[in-house]
């Protein structure tokens, strides 16, 4: 069993020595660069007499400056990319104490009208999203909220295999991580998707050759001009007519560059992470699938962004005046990089959505591979095609602290309904959101907190968290009701797991009753499986009357005047309840 703490400590350290190593020879980079520069002045100074070898020295000065400032830029790069991953594993090693309320909540994706995901804090501070979470791309952070939200029981040991084997590659998933935090992206790729699909061409077929020929153009007439057979403001002539050519096209090609300068770094980006991608070796199916739909039979989906990359930074250096000048007059420079541009639309604008979609996939699984990596302890449920619904063995929420929480054994046949009773704070409400846990969590491909489980996959449906609604202009208790409509319309189309938490609150004890023993008659009669929590112990007399009713309870005792909890879930009926002792003990009556 692998220690991740460990790990992210041992690596801590090498990344920070890293780091620091690459500091050092930035510094001596920088020192070298100066020293560069003021011996080419001082050589210049001195030999300026002489210009054949005062142009000599600018020329080797400047060469060798240039290619220090290069070194240095790759240097300063990889620093960056060291000094991410340094943050990623701190980042690791502080959620893992218990420190990850301050990042993002996921609440953008939280739904009232959802499945399940307002009631088992999918979402929101201290909730499993915010736990799980270390997606670096926007469309990857959707993604892995939608996969949280799926309540998709398809091909589940696919996405099992897939996360097991992204949880063996910390180092390549860290990497892909520490790549994609380097660069700040913009725009949606949703939006530069459909601006590459909806994108008209504006370049004839001819602007193919005709910068090719306007530059040999121009060094023919340089060397007509050098050797003095043609008179040097002709040169004069042929740039009016460069820029004249340039100038048609000016106001659109202006258009293209505008919006080709908000998606460049997006671009970037994912050439990077699509070269991490075809460069790993994956076994698991869905992760070769993945990695296929990027695969060209001519090229690489990295060295066609890679090469888009480049077209955009070319367009992106007519803001020099003087290239913008020189480089339209004499060699076409804006028309040759944007039909560059506009071919490359023309050729891959299709593909683009296959490419983005994979690197958000990625992006997202890393974030499970991770939560699997964290949690050696936990397992993959053996998946079922039938029988048993959930048969774990010491199965615990999945965000408490190990040394705290309290398991539980849990055997739910299917079309079983399980009425849970118990004390205030004895731990139902918990429970509840443990099993919705379990079989999300489950669905999803993740390895659950338990020590073994077989689990027949089924879809998930609560109802626990119902408010009113101002908005709407609706009460609890209206609210409420839409929500158990809602549950009843459900299962009517497909089997659902239904978790309840003390339904009917707005109305009175008496009619809560009733109502409550009427709604889980329906539900046992419809074959549904599920478990309600409930402080009404008359609704467990249902049991005596139905054999597919189960009664269990969460116990409180006072012992010397203190309340205690074991928190074990109990068959039978809870005896025990504390509302009165607690406003006593609280000196509230």
């Amino acid at each position: 069993m692998n220690n991740p703490i460990s790990y992210y400590k041992q690596h801590l350290e090498i990344y920070k020595s890293e780091a620091q190593r690459l500091y050092k020879r930035m510094t001596a980079l920088s020192m070298l660069r100066l020293s560069v520069f003021l011996i080419t002045g001082l050589g210049i100074y001195f030999t300026f007499q002489y210009w054949q070898v005062a142009v000599a020295i600018a020329v080797i000065g400047i060469g060798v400056f240039v290619y220090l400032l290069s070194k240095y830029t790759d240097v300063k790069s990889q620093r960056n990319f060291n000094k991410a991953l340094v943050v990623i594993n701190e980042e690791e090693i502080e959620i893992a104490s218990g420190d990850f309320h301050e990042r993002d909540k996921g609440l953008q994706f939280q739904d009232p009208g959802h499945f399940y995901c307002l009631d088992i804090d999918l979402f929101g501070r201290g909730s499993f999203f915010q736990f799980v979470n270390r997606t670096t791309v926007n469309e990857g952070t959707q993604k892995l909220a939608d996969a949280l939200k799926a309540n998709d029981i398809n091909s589940i040991k696919s996405r099992q295999d897939a996360i097991k084997e992204l949880s063996s590659k910390p180092e390549w998933r860290q990497y892909y991580s520490a790549t994609s935090s380097l660069v700040e992206v913009e725009t949606p790729a949703k939006s530069i998707i459909s601006w590459l699909q909806n994108y008209k061409s504006f370049l004839p077929k001819v602007m193919q050759w005709l910068p090719i020929a306007f530059v040999i153009g121009s060094v023919i007439l340089f060397g007509l001009i050098v050797f003095k057979l043609t008179h040097p403001e002709s040169i004069g002539y042929w740039l009016l007519l460069g820029l004249g050519i340039t100038g048609i096209y000016v106001k659109k090609t202006n258009a293209l560059s505008s919006n080709t300068d908000r998606v460049k770094d997006t671009f970037r980006q994912y050439a990077q992470l699509l070269n991490l991608i075809e460069n790993e070796t994956f076994t698991s199916e869905l992760l070769q699938q993945k990695q296929k739909q990027i695969q060209s039979d001519s090229e690489k989906a990295s060295h066609i962004f890679k090469r888009l990359s480049k077209s955009l930074d070319a367009l992106d250096n007519r803001n020099n005046i003087i290239g913008a000048i020189f480089g339209n007059g004499l060699f076409l420079t804006d028309v040759k990089n944007s039909y560059n541009i506009e071919k490359w639309i023309e050729q891959y604008a299709n593909k683009v959505a296959d490419w983005f979609e994979v690197v958000s996939f990625f992006d997202a699984y890393n974030s499970l591979g991770n939560f699997t990596f964290n949690h050696p302890d936990f397992i993959f449920p053996e998946i079922q095609d039938k029988g048993t619904v959930i048969k774990a063995t010491n199965l615990g929420h999945p965000l408490l602290d190990k040394s705290k929480r309290v398991d539980s054994d849990l055997i739910i046949e299917n079309e079983q309904f399980f009425i849970v009773t118990g004390a205030n704070m004895a731990g139902k409400s918990t429970f509840l959101r443990t099993v919705s846990l379990h079989i999300v969590m489950a669905n999803v491909g993740l390895p659950i907190c338990a020590e073994t489980s077989q689990y027949t996959p089924v879809k998930l449906i609560t109802s626990m968290r119902t408010t009113d609604s101002l908005t709407d202009d609706s009460s609890y208790f209206f609210s409420e009701l839409t929500r158990l409509k809602y549950i009843v319309d459900a299962i009517k189309e497909e089997p659902y797991f239904i978790v309840l938490d003390e339904i009917l609150k707005g109305t009175n004890s008496t009619d809560k009753a009733i109502g409550s023993r009427k709604f889980v008659e329906k539900l046992v009669a419809s074959n549904a499986t599920g478990i309600i929590a409930t402080h009404d112990l008359s609704l467990c007399e249902i049991e005596q009357e139905l054999e597919d009713v189960k009664n269990y309870y969460f116990d409180a005792e006072i012992i010397n005047d203190e309340l205690h909890f074991d928190y074990k879930l109990k068959v039978g009926v809870c005896q025990n309840m504390n509302a009165s002792f607690l406003l006593k003990k609280m000196d509230i009556v």
